[in-house]
């Protein structure tokens, strides 16, 4: 099934009230649900058990009556008001007229307390998934529209910085080193290298020149662009992912929670039973209508579903909760029992899978060269730059190169650098920079990133650069294949085809594609999984639709962007993929804590209530058959807290 991030599958959210949105200046605050339906219903049982104390015997308990009744209102309106509404549209069988009915009943036969603890207990669950739900979708809506938002559009030959809604499609803007690029467009002038990785999950800088095409919400490293807008905000590409987010969410089916199927059935049969119970016997065998009305009413007391309700959601908060311990925010029981079910499972790469930046995969230094001198060279002429490249260079070198004020460094947009020093002109960058300046090389078919080195136009050696696997990556699948019951793995990225390959390779993954851009992941997705049970693990801003699509979405918290962490719908705060099998494994146990708990409630109550018509159990009996399996529920509940 999966999980609704707009409308949360619990008891009372799915039909009582509208899903959380963005919060606005006229939003009510959302604290307000939690102070009348759970804190002061809370305090009025508190006060309601202590004023039971202090009345006389002999007395009608009219005060003890007035604060639980009052109490029971507060936390159960809700409910008893959607069981009206969905009652006087005929639907007689469903969660909220079995919830009204059990409670109803208890008060009828003097329990009101009961009453009162069970509304509390089914109203916990709700609220706790309805503010996960409404924080979450809050504050993706907050961060995506917020970038960017200013542009600077020339008009008349002057800059103006004006907001990107006032940039009419068609426009000139400006874009300089260190902004990002405003709106969707192609580059007219200039040329610069520009960091796409927020939209494509690509590490490395893509160059572009005049005819390019450049995306918003992609920021511009080195160069002024000057392009032409071919898109307003709405549709641009991060528009469209806002879009994408919020209707991919939108269009899931919504899940139906097992208690609500199965209250379908359970309602009718035992309300049948005791009608059944209390009438038949006396008109067909001559028996006594009060012995068979009690006994009508032990039924119906007996099958009061509180530890049914209980059972699942006890369950499901304790494995959150052990989740919780182990680094992983999970964002409702449904995500759990998605996952327990899932078989297929779909990785971002880059940061995913990756370490998310480039590091020097090797050197190789040109015949006659020490690959101390070939590093020694690079890291001078790097040392200038802010390029991933120039940072993985320095990184390893022990000490990198003082500053030399006669060092000038010449930064040649999509080609590389040109760094003049005492000793001599250095040449770093690609293929294309060493031969528009004549340098002879051998040139590689490797999958890595490589950059070639030339002194004084001789060539000096090619420096090779990957964004590595991460080190726990091979052994997080292969414990996913073998512990957790999925049988199928693949990786959508941005990512070229090569290095792409290379990660399916030594992964040893199913299928991957490689070179999308988000709504082609999407659509990728979908293909792989067509019903959308397939759990998705990204960490980029390009991720976040296809989070918002699968079955299941896990992002990486520590290094990925806000949009994946709030469309997710489970959030491993510290990146290692290690975790990712420990969450299934902790989803596997919760589940099948929840379906101990609904075969023991059952079996427990089911024998009860057939003493019961036999005549074998009175009212006592039916009690614990109530609130006895209610307590080995919670404490079964407690083994789904361990984690596994």
């Amino acid at each position: 099934m999966a999980p609704d991030r707009c409308c949360p599958s619990s008891a009372a959210s799915a039909c009582c009230r509208p899903s959380a949105g963005p919060a606005g200046p006229d939003r009510p605050s959302q604290d307000f649900p939690w102070l009348s339906r759970l804190i002061l219903p809370g305090s009025l049982l508190g006060l309601a058990w202590g004023l039971e104390f202090r009345i006389d015997p002999g007395a009608v308990p009219i005060p003890h009556y007035a604060v639980l009744l009052s109490a029971y209102l507060l936390c159960g309106w809700p409910v008893l008001k959607e069981a009206a509404r969905v009652l006087g549209r005929g639907n007689f069988f469903n969660e909220f007229t079995l919830m009204s009915l059990a409670t109803l009943v208890a008060i009828i036969l003097g329990d009101l307390p009961e009453a009162v603890g069970v509304m509390l207990f089914y109203t916990v669950g709700d609220l706790v998934q309805e503010k996960a739900a409404g924080n979450s979708r809050r504050s993706l809506h907050s961060l995506l529209a917020s970038k960017p938002s200013r542009a600077g559009l020339i008009r008349d030959g002057r800059i103006e910085s004006v907001p990107i809604e006032m940039v009419p499609v068609g426009s000139l803007v400006l874009v300089k080193p260190g902004e990002m690029i405003p709106l969707d467009g192609t580059v007219t002038a200039g040329s610069a290298r520009v960091d796409v990785s927020s939209l494509t999950g690509e590490s490395l800088p893509e160059s572009v020149e005049p005819g390019g095409r450049v995306y918003g919400g992609c920021l511009c490293l080195d160069g002024d662009l000057t392009v032409r807008t071919a898109a307003g905000p709405s549709e641009s590409m991060l528009g469209r992912i806002i879009a994408m987010v919020e209707g991919a969410a939108a269009s899931k089916s919504q899940s139906e929670r097992f208690i609500t199927v199965f209250a379908r059935c359970y309602t009718p049969i035992i309300t049948a039973a005791a009608l059944l119970t209390a009438v038949l016997p006396p008109l067909l065998a001559g028996g006594e209508w009060e012995v068979w009305i009690y006994r009508a009413l032990i039924l119906l007391l007996c099958s009061c579903p509180c530890a049914l309700f209980l059972s699942v959601p006890l369950a499901f908060f304790a494995g959150i909760g052990a989740a919780s311990r182990q680094g992983m925010l999970v964002k409702g029981a449904p995500v759990l029992d998605a996952l327990a079910k899932a078989k297929d499972v779909v990785f971002d790469k880059t940061g995913t899978l990756t370490a998310g930046k480039l590091s020097l995969l090797g050197a190789e230094p040109a015949p006659g060269v020490a690959r101390e001198k070939l590093l020694h060279l690079a890291a001078i002429a790097e040392s200038r730059s802010n390029h991933p490249l120039a940072r993985a260079v320095l990184a390893e070198i022990p000490e990198p190169p003082p500053h030399d004020p006669e060092v000038a460094v010449s930064d040649l947009a999509g080609k590389g650098l040109v760094a003049r020093t005492p000793r001599g002109e250095i040449l770093i960058g690609n293929a294309r920079l060493l031969r528009e300046n004549g340098v002879d090389f051998p040139e590689t078919g490797a999958e890595a990133v490589s950059v070639y080195l030339a002194l004084d136009k001789a060539y000096q050696g090619r420096l090779d650069f990957a964004d590595r696997l991460k080190p726990e990556a091979a052994a997080a699948l292969r414990n996913l294949r073998e512990s957790c019951g999925v049988r199928n793995l693949y990786m959508l990225t941005g990512d070229r085809e090569k290095s792409a390959l290379a990660a399916s390779r030594e992964l040893g993954l199913d299928g991957f594609r490689s070179g999308l851009l988000p709504n082609e992941k999407v659509a990728a997705f979908r293909e792989l999984s067509p019903g959308g049970e397939a759990v998705f693990v990204g960490d980029g801003i390009n991720d976040a639709p296809v989070i918002a699509a699968s079955g299941v979405g896990v992002a990486m918290g520590a290094l990925g962007s806000a949009a994946a962490v709030e469309a997710a719908d489970a959030v491993i705060l510290d990146d290692s993929l290690s975790r990712l099998p420990l969450l299934f494994r902790i989803a596997a146990k919760t589940r099948r804590v929840a379906g101990q708990n609904i075969v023991a409630a059952l079996a427990i109550k089911l024998a009860v209530m057939g003493l019961g018509i036999a005549g074998l159990s009175g009212l006592w009996e039916a009690v614990f058959a109530d609130v006895g399996v209610s307590l080995l529920a919670v404490l079964n509940s407690y083994r789904a807290a361990r984690a596994s």
